[in-house]
């Protein structure tokens, strides 16, 4: 009975703590747009101008940057990992923290790489919808419609961390052992990024498909145009 109040007690808190993380994430943490363009254009060696040339390159060389993209969060998440995981279980809080602001931000670049910004109220809640995809929560589709964003996104917030909790507290139960707790906390954090970073990645992959097909299927459907002569009399 005590260890069941235990995990509930604990559940509770690290639920409390990705809830803060991942609001701070969505209010302070974010990804400038125009740098990470710059960024897309000089490390990764995109050749576009703009987000809507992402839409003219070839899916192998998005699928290549998107990959990279999560391979570099999933290293930042394990140093911090493991230098939070030598706390053993008392880190594990400020260690989450920081582990959700990694993850928003290894979503949010995924999002840029397949074309989609976060500029529009709409934009913001499609990219809090890929979120609980990579956490494994399904969104509906009304909710979104019925709710502006500043409601939208916190209901949201609430329900990845619900689901998120759940599988902390399983899987970081390996923290509380000595001296072995920094390299279970490098190898939690980095399999987690991971784990989000490819289901994101599915979300994002899948919509850009879905929208590269509508526009070829309207352009193939726009019957041709032609000017005819005005009769002369």
């Amino acid at each position: 009975m005590a260890d069941g109040e235990s995990k509930s007690w604990l559940r509770q808190r690290i639920e409390k703590t990705l809830i803060k993380g991942l609001t701070r994430a969505y209010s302070t943490v974010q990804v400038d747009p125009q740098r990470f363009l710059v960024q897309l254009r000089t490390a990764y060696r995109m050749p576009i101008s703009g987000y809507h040339g992402i839409y003219s390159l070839e899916m192998g060389e998005i699928d290549g940057v998107a990959d990279e993209i999560i391979r570099s969060g999933m290293k930042l998440a394990a140093v911090e990992g493991a230098g939070f995981g030598l706390g053993g279980l008392i880190t594990i809080f400020p260690d989450l923290g920081i582990l959700s602001a990694i993850t928003m931000r290894t979503i949010q670049k995924l999002s840029l790489v397949y074309g989609f910004q976060f500029n529009t109220d709409d934009e913001i809640a499609e990219l809090w919808v890929a979120a609980a995809s990579a956490a494994g929560v399904d969104i509906s589709r009304d909710l979104i419609e019925k709710e502006v964003v500043n409601k939208f996104v916190p209901r949201v917030i609430q329900r990845i961390a619900a689901r998120a909790s759940a599988e902390v507290v399983e899987k970081w139960a390996g923290r509380m052992i000595p001296l072995l707790s920094g390299a279970i906390g490098c190898a939690l954090n980095y399999w987690f990024v991971r784990a989000w970073g490819e289901r994101a990645k599915a979300h994002f992959r899948e919509r850009h498909v879905q929208l590269r097909q509508q526009t070829q299927q309207t352009a193939l459907a726009a019957p041709s145009q032609q000017i005819l002569p005005s009769a002369t009399h």
